[in-house]
């Protein structure tokens, strides 16, 4: 009896000490656990219990317990009994987390999607892929570096895998639990995807990159010299903090705040654009506030991204995710299949040509992919880069979408190539430079 009591004693001290030292992690631990649960129940049709075994069995988001309700659609969580936070999902935005400031009754507009049956082959079309045989292609080559994807699950944690190479499909492959239909958490690579629309933007002749950013407040201090351009390319010079270990600017607005869009607004300068390189997700979503402000009305603002490229494309699988004020979260929340994935990196290789229809200037390739000052020439505008041999196996040429814990949609030009990974780890867990180029050697 003794035992059983100290062995009490102890655990409720070692609880104790883990709540004290985390108390003010609670908010971002609860609120994490319980988005990431109703997003992949209610966007992506997973069930909790794989959720809860794989998503949210990472350190710290584990001591959540959550809680679904498939008929009001919401999942909330806490940790033991604390901090509880609670996302809703709301048709065609995708989930939120709620604060005292959101009004279930406010009705916000969802976005109006126009999905077209087509009988062209993937990826072009939504047909089936047409077999493919490429003299040029060493298959048997191909088909180890998509197996070694897989090799240790437990370590590389990958999902899927998908190749296009000319613009066919030459190899994909999922884990149980995974299709080419699932819905998948690009993280920042949603960042490419919110960057694309300044691209259409532009190419419409709606918007230059070298206007100023249109921000009133900045016209009367040192931060009414930031660009689009300086935005793109996070060298604006303004003030953040991107940690998620802590109650930092990143993590205050993604848990947080209602209006994402205004985090980085309000930041001080602390360098002039083009002096330093600072990795912003405020950055994105202050861009994607600055996208609203070009439209009339929400619903505009809401359609655009969908009615420019998204489902002229036939990304029919994608949704963006929005704030409780009704902005896109462009810094970190889209779904979409692999398969869609992979068109969008078509549609980047493809130098923005679509079933004949230009939707965005070549140049703005050209652009994005312009290695951008003090990045080590590994970022371009809202892309990453090889430029500077981070993977130096593989062409340098190379540019690509990158999220959190390994979601990769990488563009090879020279090999006319498109690759897309997804899962749950990133280098060094998960090898990209030695899987790209098992990739690239099996092209002749």
């Amino acid at each position: 009896m003794k035992i059983l009591k100290r062995s009490l004693i102890a655990l409720l001290l070692v609880i104790g000490a883990i709540v004290y030292l985390n108390y003010p992690k609670l908010t971002i631990i609860s609120g994490y656990a319980s988005k990431n649960m109703a997003s992949g129940v209610f966007v992506a049709n997973r069930t909790a219990a794989s959720l809860t075994q794989n998503d949210n069995n990472v350190p710290l988001i584990e001591l959540a317990e959550t809680e679904v309700d498939t008929q009001q659609k919401w999942a909330s969580a806490s940790v033991y009994g604390l901090m509880n936070r609670k996302a809703i999902y709301r048709e065609g935005l995708g989930t939120v987390l709620v604060n005292d400031d959101y009004n279930e009754r406010e009705a916000i507009p969802m976005p109006v999607r126009v999905q077209k049956l087509d009988t062209i082959p993937y990826p072009y079309g939504q047909a089936n892929p047409i077999d493919s045989i490429f003299v040029d292609v060493d298959v048997n080559q191909l088909n180890k570096a998509v197996a070694s994807a897989f090799e240790n699950p437990e370590t590389q944690k990958t999902r899927t895998v998908l190749i296009l190479y000319k613009g066919h499909l030459l190899a994909e492959k999922y884990v149980d639990g995974f299709t080419k239909n699932t819905p998948i958490l690009g993280w920042s690579m949603t960042k490419s995807v919110l960057a694309t629309c300044f691209g259409t933007l532009e190419h419409q002749g709606k918007s230059d990159m070298s206007w100023p950013a249109p921000i009133t407040e900045w016209e009367k201090d040192e931060r009414k010299d930031i660009t689009l351009d300086h935005l793109l390319r996070m060298q604006s010079g303004l003030e953040w903090d991107e940690d998620y270990s802590k109650i930092s600017d990143v993590t205050q607005m993604l848990f947080l705040d209602t209006d994402m869009t205004q985090a980085q607004r309000t930041k001080k300068s602390i360098a002039k654009p083009t002096e330093i390189w600072n990795y912003s997700s405020g950055t994105t979503n202050l861009l994607s506030g600055i996208l609203r402000q070009q439209f009339r009305s929400h619903q505009e603002y809401l359609d655009y991204p969908y009615v420019s490229f998204i489902d002229k494309i036939g990304m029919y699988s994608m949704i963006l995710e929005a704030d409780i004020a009704g902005n896109y979260v462009g810094s970190s929340y889209s779904w979409a299949s692999t398969r869609d994935w992979a068109r969008f990196g078509q549609l980047y290789l493809d130098k923005g040509f679509w079933n004949g229809e230009q939707i965005f200037s070549p140049k703005w390739v050209k652009y994005i992919t312009e290695p951008t000052l003090h990045s080590d020439g590994k970022y371009g505008a809202h892309f990453w880069l090889n430029a500077n041999g981070k993977y130096p196996d593989v062409p340098k040429d190379l540019f690509s979408c990158n999220g959190y814990q390994g979601q990769y949609v990488f563009v090879i030009p020279s090999k006319n190539l498109v690759v897309v990974r997804t899962g749950l780890a990133e280098d060094p867990d998960f090898d990209v430079n030695s899987f790209l180029s098992a990739i690239v050697k099996s092209i002749q």
